[in-house]
C-alpha cells in the first residue's frame, strides 16, 4: 500500500473517532455478552459508522512487580505491539499503519490495558494482530533495548518535573513501605536488570482470564463478538498469578516535606485518606468535592485562592479510589513567597466545609452540572468504550450508567456534612512541596475568621 493511501485510511479512522454524539448516556444499551468459553464483555452496538473500538483491561499492574524489578510490567506492556509472530517490530507497525489500525498497550499501578480501533473492513486483520500480540509477542532484543532506553529517558524527565517529584515524596510519606510508593516506571538500576525471560513471565502472570474485563463499541453484533472473544482471549492463562491482596491505609498525621529547587515558584501537593470506590460515601464525597475543589472556576478553592486573592492560577483536589487504598489529593502551584498564604486558605476552606457543609444553592448547582455533563462521557464510540471498561474495572454494575444521575440527585446536605466531617482534616494534611517555599503566611487569618466572613454556608 502506498503512503498516500495509508494516510487517507488514518485520516478516515480519526474522522470517525471524532464524530459527534452517537448515543446519550441514558440511551446507552449495554449488552452483557458471554462467549462459549465463558469470556465476558460489555457491548454497545452502533452500526451507523464502520468502526469498532475494543478496550480490555487486566487487574494487576505495576503494583505487582517483584522487588528490584520495578518497571517490569510497564516494559512488558510497551513491548506487546513491538513485534509478534512472523513480524518484527518494524513490520508489525507497518502492518498496523497500512490498515489504519490503532493498537496500543499500557500499564498503571493497578492494571494493564489494551486499546484496539479499526475500520469494520479491516476487523479480521486487526483481530489477528491483537491475537498475535497476546499469544506470540516476540520480545526481540532490539525492541527490548529500545524500550529500555525510552524508559530511562522518561526517568530523567521525571527527575526534572517538580510536580512528579512532589507526588513521589507525598506517596513515600503517606504510604511508607507500601508498593504504591515504589516507582511504577522503575529505577535506572531495576530497568537495567530486567531480562527477556522476566518480561515473558510477567505477561503470563498478569494477563489471565480471571482478571480480564472487555468492552466493545461499534459495528459488531453480540454473536460476532462471542466468536471474537474466544478467538482472542480463550488461550490466555486461566488464572493470573497476582499474589495476595495489598489493601492499606494512608498514614495519618500532619507532615510537611520540602524538596528544595531553585525555582521562582513551588509545586504543592496536599492530601490525606480518601475512599475506595465501593464505599457507600463515595458519591456524596464526589458531589462535595465538586463544590470544594473540583475542576471548575466555581469551586470554593478556585474562588478563594485564585479569584479573590490571586495566589495561584489553578488549584484543585479530588478523591482517587485506587484498587487498594483511597486517596484525597490536591495540588496548587504558586510563587514561593505565597505558599504559606495559599496553604492557609486551603486549610481554612477544608475546615469550613467540615464545619458547615454546603448551602442548598451550592448543592443544587453541583447536581445540575454533574448530571448535565455526564452525557459528554458518551459522545463518541471511544469514550463509550472507555466508560464501559472503567465501570467494570471499578466493580460497578452494568446498569450503573442508568442509575448514576439518580445517585447524585439523591445526595443531601446532611450526606455532605457527614462525609466532610469524616474525610476533611486540614490539621492532618500531608504536604509535599518542591521549590523554596515561604511557609509562614504574610497576613495570617485564623480559619474561624475566614469562616465568619463567608456567607451562604449554613450548618445543614
Amino acid at each position: 500500500m502506498n503512503w498516500m493511501k495509508a494516510i487517507t485510511r488514518r485520516l478516515s479512522v480519526s474522522a470517525i473517532l471524532l464524530a459527534g454524539s452517537i448515543v446519550s448516556a441514558q440511551a446507552v444499551e449495554i449488552q452483557h455478552v458471554v462467549s462459549d468459553t465463558g469470556i465476558e464483555a460489555w457491548l454497545v452496538e452502533e452500526h451507523s459508522l464502520p468502526m469498532i473500538v475494543l478496550k480490555a483491561g487486566w487487574e494487576g499492574g505495576a503494583l505487582k512487580d517483584p522487588e528490584g524489578k520495578e518497571g517490569l510490567t510497564m516494559m512488558m506492556a510497551g513491548l506487546l505491539n513491538e513485534g509478534a509472530g512472523e513480524y518484527d517490530s518494524q513490520a508489525f507497525q507497518a502492518k498496523l499503519d497500512d490498515l489504519a489500525i490503532q493498537l496500543g498497550f499500557d500499564a498503571s499501578q493497578d492494571d494493564v490495558d489494551v486499546s484496539l480501533k479499526t475500520l469494520t473492513e479491516n476487523r479480521d486483520e486487526a483481530i489477528r494482530l491483537l491475537k498475535l500480540s497476546l499469544k506470540r509477542a516476540r520480545f526481540d532484543p532490539q525492541a527490548i533495548e529500545r524500550i529500555r532506553v525510552q524508559m530511562k529517558v522518561n526517568l530523567q524527565r521525571r527527575e526534572q518535573d517538580p510536580a512528579k517529584k512532589a507526588y513521589e515524596a507525598w506517596y513515600d510519606a503517606a504510604l511508607p513501605g507500601h508498593l504504591y510508593a515504589r516507582p511504577s516506571g522503575g529505577t535506572a538500576e531495576s530497568i537495567d536488570s530486567i531480562t527477556r525471560e522476566q518480561i515473558a513471565a510477567a505477561q503470563m502472570h498478569v494477563l489471565g482470564r480471571n482478571n480480564l474485563h472487555v468492552s466493545v463499541v461499534g459495528d459488531i453484533t453480540a454473536d460476532e463478538l462471542k466468536i471474537l472473544l474466544d478467538d482472542v482471549f480463550s488461550e490466555l492463562p486461566e488464572v493470573a498469578l497476582l499474589g495476595d491482596g495489598l489493601n492499606t491505609e494512608v498514614k495519618v498525621g500532619a507532615q510537611t516535606l520540602i524538596t528544595e529547587r531553585d525555582n521562582p515558584q513551588s509545586i504543592v501537593v496536599f492530601g490525606g485518606p480518601g475512599l475506595l470506590r465501593a464505599d457507600p460515601d463515595f458519591i456524596p464525597a464526589f458531589v462535595m468535592n465538586y463544590v470544594l475543589a473540583g475542576g471548575s472556576f466555581s469551586s470554593r478553592l478556585m474562588i478563594e485562592v485564585r479569584e479573590k486573592r490571586g495566589l495561584a492560577y489553578s488549584v484543585g483536589a479530588n478523591f482517587y479510589p485506587l484498587d487498594h487504598v483511597g486517596l484525597f489529593l490536591g495540588q496548587v502551584a504558586t510563587q514561593n513567597e505565597r505558599v504559606g498564604d495559599s496553604l492557609a486558605i486551603i486549610k481554612s476552606e477544608l475546615a469550613l466545609m467540615a464545619q458547615k457543609g454546603v448551602s442548598a444553592e451550592e448543592l443544587a448547582n453541583a447536581k445540575t452540572y454533574l448530571t448535565g455533563s455526564y452525557p459528554l462521557r458518551f459522545d463518541s464510540n471511544e469514550k463509550i468504550a472507555n466508560q464501559l471498561l472503567a465501570l467494570q474495572m471499578g466493580g460497578l454494575d452494568i446498569d450503573y450508567v442508568v442509575k448514576r444521575n439518580g445517585l447524585i440527585n439523591a445526595v443531601t446536605q446532611e450526606d455532605i456534612a457527614r462525609v466532610a466531617r469524616r474525610l476533611l482534616h486540614p490539621d492532618e494534611l500531608i504536604i509535599s512541596i518542591v521549590g523554596k517555599p515561604v511557609l509562614t503566611p504574610s497576613n495570617p487569618t485564623p480559619a474561624e475568621a475566614v469562616n465568619e466572613e463567608v456567607e451562604g454556608y449554613p450548618i445543614p
